[in-house]
């Protein structure tokens, strides 16, 4: 019963943390084609209210899950979006199957003492060829290693030949440590965030989405790009920025969305407008 419960609680958190990350998603591309929640509800025929519990990821307030995943198919489908990736991405429910067999019906219970005693022989004499196998690749492998580490460890002669061998010895088998360093800037442009409050974020570079999710408080991420950096959030009092090894900053106010561009002479260009959630 434990492990059931164990097991329930797992997918209930997993399944918040997905419905968060898809309602992100898909309010970001209803606002975006200026969509209200009554045109889309009366497109997909799914209340408004269900619609805004998805888009804020409150699982608490939507029917059973196999429901949910449902009402994000058709949501999505109404956004242009392939449903079923987005339905698919929810998990509904985990398959959890409890052996009710016997051991009296069991293929193991119907072996007789010779079929039995038939496997013990086989598996004894199939773990001494392996042993052995082993033992003698090890022993050739030793054996033809020795000869080549007693020359490049003997003497050659005379004390000033040994101490000269030493360091030269040392210098081979001892790789060279140098003190850790952060990775150097490759490219133009670097952008490094913190989260210090839960926001969504999407991140373009050079013309490529590389991220559009739900990222929580703490979260820690670096970009690099050779012409510019957009990047938008959903909370911008909560999202640090440092634009290429400056000071980390917070993008603007705390529940308000807010688009930059950073590039690689000015830093970051002016804000970019982008419409209000």
């Amino acid at each position: 019963m434990k492990t059931l419960s164990r097991e329930t609680s797992q997918l209930q958190q997993e399944q918040v943390e997905r419905l968060m990350q898809i309602g992100a998603y898909l309010h970001h591309i209803r606002v975006e084609n200026s969509l209200s929640l009554e045109e889309v509800a009366a497109q997909t025929m799914i209340q408004a209210r269900m619609l805004k519990a998805i888009e804020e990821g409150k699982l608490h307030h939507l029917p059973e899950p196999v429901y949910v995943q449902g009402f994000i198919r058709r949501y999505a489908e109404a956004l242009g979006l392939d449903g079923s990736e987005f339905a698919e991405a929810f998990p509904a429910q985990r398959s959890l199957q409890v052996a009710q067999s016997s051991w009296k019906n069991s293929p193991a219970a119907q072996l007789r003492p010779l079929h039995l005693y038939i496997a013990y022989v086989a598996l004894i004499m199939a773990s001494v060829s392996l042993l052995s196998y082993v033992v003698g690749r090890s022993a050739n492998s030793a054996n033809s290693v020795r000869p080549q580490v007693s020359q490049a460890i003997a003497p050659t002669g005379g004390s000033a030949s040994s101490s000269s061998t030493a360091p030269g010895l040392a210098a081979r088998v001892q790789p060279s440590v140098s003190p850790s360093a952060s990775p150097p800037q490759t490219k133009p442009v670097q952008v490094d965030i913190k989260l210090t409050a839960q926001s969504w974020l999407e991140i373009e570079v050079d013309g490529e989405v590389k991220l559009a999710e739900v990222l929580q408080e703490g979260a820690e991420r670096s970009w690099t790009a050779d012409k510019q950096i957009r990047v938008r959030a959903g909370n911008a009092g909560g999202v640090q920025v440092a634009p290429n090894g400056g000071k980390a900053a917070p993008m603007g106010a705390p529940g308000a969305v807010e688009e930059k561009t950073f590039t690689p002479a000015a830093g970051s260009s002016s804000p970019s407008p982008s419409p209000s959630l």
